[in-house]
């Protein structure tokens, strides 16, 4: 066997001087992905759309976005995206990276609202939430593995939390006796979660400079590695996006009515409803008012999207090459 130093000298190794040195070298070439800084998947100004990582001792390759009614979705299944989270809140980051998880609502409101749209444009991670997302995104050939929905993101962040190296949480939104009662059902559930702040802005909140500030330096003081913002679509991303530059977290985690549900103010849908596309009926007989408006508007509005996504697709189709044999008309 040969081998080559630093100057370039040719050096004969045996085969059983290499037999001895491989353990040493697989040792030196190890690597602790919790000391790697990574660049994101998506974000702002990069030009990396797919990149490599070691998780565990299998390589992960980050697919690239697909496009589905103007929203660039990251195709991740959940234990993917978990692992993304904790590669961020591990890093040593000097800005906010945040997550967004469209839905049939959100998709539709992107069509008329420019702001929105740019929101998502700069998002760093965009996951598919609602299930017809996943499965429109099939059928026009996109490769969407599952849904992951925010509600069932959070806890599943949580459980990767260990005592010895907790993370930080930061509430932003419901009601403070909700966002009291989920803060202490978070560290009660969860020994390696510590809520080192929560607050619920008033209503209008959104419009007022002096309030801006005095949320963003509550957070910066408490300096969470996560925080949840549940404001409700499309404030709390619109609101994350305006101040993204000056939140002090290292991810922002837009996940509607999350601390709702961590503190047993809203109930979930049971899990086969959940799976099977219909949690929007159990939301829509619990809050009846509030909702059914919504869904019948997004279901109205459904069709519209998926023509024009089928015009897209056809009008982007590349043209069929001519055959080689196939000669050309003078």
């Amino acid at each position: 066997m040969r081998s080559r130093d630093q100057s370039g000298t040719v050096a004969e190794i045996s085969r059983v001087d290499a037999i001895n040195l491989a353990p040493s070298l697989v040792t030196a070439c190890k690597l602790n992905v919790g000391h790697l800084t990574l660049p994101s998947l998506a974000g702002r100004g990069s030009s990396e759309k797919t990149r490599t990582r070691k998780r565990g001792k299998l390589w992960m390759a980050i697919p690239q976005p697909v496009e589905l009614f103007g929203i660039n979705l990251h195709p991740c299944r959940m234990s993917e995206a978990v692992d993304e989270l904790c590669v961020w809140i591990a890093s040593s980051g000097s800005r906010c990276r945040y997550v967004v998880t469209p839905n049939v609502n959100h998709a539709v409101l992107l069509q008329r609202h420019a702001q929105f749209a740019r929101v998502y444009a700069d998002a760093d991670f965009v996951l598919a939430d609602g299930v017809p997302i996943v499965l429109f995104a099939r059928i026009f050939g996109r490769s969407v593995p599952e849904r992951v929905a925010g509600s069932d993101l959070v806890p599943l962040l949580f459980d990767r939390a260990r005592t010895e190296s907790p993370i930080r949480v930061y509430l932003l939104g419901a009601r403070p006796e909700v966002s009291e009662r989920a803060s202490k059902a978070i560290e009660n559930r969860w020994p390696g979660i510590r809520v080192v702040g929560r607050h619920s802005p008033p209503l209008g909140f959104e419009h007022s400079e002096t309030e801006n500030a005095r949320i963003l330096a509550q957070i910066a003081a408490a300096a969470p590695d996560v925080l949840i913002v549940g404001l409700g679509a499309p404030k709390q991303e619109l609101w994350v996006h305006q101040h993204r530059d000056r939140i002090g977290a290292k991810v922002a985690l837009c996940v509607g009515a999350t601390i709702d549900f961590l503190a047993g103010e809203k109930q979930r849908a049971p899990r086969w409803m959940r799976r099977s596309g219909l949690e929007w009926m159990h939301r829509v007989a619990l809050e009846p008012r509030r909702l059914s408006g919504r869904y019948l508007r997004d279901g109205l509005a459904l069709p519209g999207l998926v023509f024009r996504e089928l015009r897209h697709s056809v009008t982007r189709r590349r043209p069929l090459e001519r055959p080689s044999h196939v000669s050309r008309r003078a």
